[in-house]
């Protein structure tokens, strides 16, 4: 065996919310990484920040950023960030794994969840794309049960934490609570409405067909991902006043039938998935437990008996470690793993 290569690795959009828990994330992993690299827009750079106990001054994002050569540059700084600087720094020789969903749709870009479709990272061609938070965490049962079962049908309903509106959706949360406990209103940054004491069936902007972008990503990246692009799927994406962590009832038609036990090994033998499913003690996956992990968990496994073979679960995952920056590092981990088989 060879000496094992040491990379270089840029992140970009390390002051962000997802910047920073890449920065977690990293630090957890440990990958064989000699040099970090942190960019940002001009706003943030020159900015210190702590990573792995030292100080590193956050560098800016330009055109010449990658030309020192990386291997690996992690993208969290949105779509119109990504659509330029992504094929700038994959012509350099980098490849991106991109956090935004400027390039998820892409014929020639892999959209990937590594415990699902890790084969899918050997045909990029120096981006890949990191999947919707909402989509993420769906795709580890959906992979099990299409394995065994084949899905006919999806329906999504979720219940998504204001962590994934940024930074602003956060303290529009935490300003609703205070105003509520103080009687003082507060203005807000990033909702239509307010979202303490609220839900909003609203994410992303609507479309003409009358559902949400993210209602939209969910349906095509759940497609793509399960190289199903005939797969019926809809979905309808909530805020709910939750700080952190997506829960989401999923309800699913089997091609064939099914028994319970054999389901349920089914999932729980599908890596990343950790069943918590025991309603006489009262358990279930809940948000606040997810928060922190990196595995996404399954419970309120029930037979759907409205239709031939169907099932409901209950599904919730750390939308900014699963949902986006421990699924980019797993996917940076498993491409690392390819270069040192080559």
């Amino acid at each position: 065996m060879g000496v094992m290569k040491e990379y270089r690795v840029a992140v970009v959009g390390a002051t962000g919310m997802v910047g920073r828990t890449f920065l977690k994330v990293l630090e957890e992993y440990q990958l064989p990484v000699k040099e970090y690299v942190l960019m940002a827009s001009k706003r943030s750079a020159g900015s210190k920040m702590t990573f792995f106990g030292r100080e590193y001054e956050v560098q800016e994002l330009t055109q010449t950023s990658f030309d020192s050569g990386f291997d690996i540059a992690l993208f969290s700084a949105g779509g119109s960030t990504s659509a330029k600087f992504a094929p700038i720094a994959a012509a350099k020789g980098c490849v991106v794994i991109d956090n935004s969903s400027q390039w998820r749709m892409d014929p020639n870009v892999p959209l990937v969840v590594p415990q699902v479709n890790p084969q899918d990272i050997a045909w990029h061609n120096g981006i890949i794309a990191n999947p919707n938070c909402s989509t993420i965490q769906a795709m580890l049962p959906l992979k099990a049960l299409q394995e065994r079962y084949g899905i006919k049908r999806v329906v999504y309903s979720t219940y998504q934490a204001v962590s994934g509106a940024g930074r602003k959706g956060w303290d529009d949360l935490e300003n609703g609570v205070r105003g509520f406990v103080d009687g003082q209103e507060r203005p807000l940054e990033k909702f239509q409405h307010p979202i303490f004491n609220n839900c909003l069936p609203h994410i992303d902007v609507f479309q003409e067909n009358g559902y949400t972008k993210e209602e939209t990503k969910m349906i095509e990246e759940t497609r793509k991902i399960l190289g199903d692009p005939q797969m019926r799927v809809t979905a309808t994406t909530v805020r709910v006043p939750v700080f952190n962590s997506h829960s989401e009832s999923i309800n699913v038609e089997l091609e064939k039938p099914f028994e319970l036990p054999e389901l349920r090994e089914v999932l729980a033998r599908q890596d990343g998935i950790v069943i918590q499913d025991d309603p006489a003690k009262d358990v279930y996956p809940l948000a606040v437990n997810a928060t922190g992990h990196d595995e996404v968990f399954v419970g309120r496994i029930r037979r759907d008996e409205s239709v031939e073979s169907g099932v409901n679960l209950w599904v919730v995952a750390d939308n900014i470690r699963k949902g986006a920056a421990s699924n980019a590092v797993q996917i940076a981990q498993r491409l690392i793993a390819m270069w040192n088989q080559q």
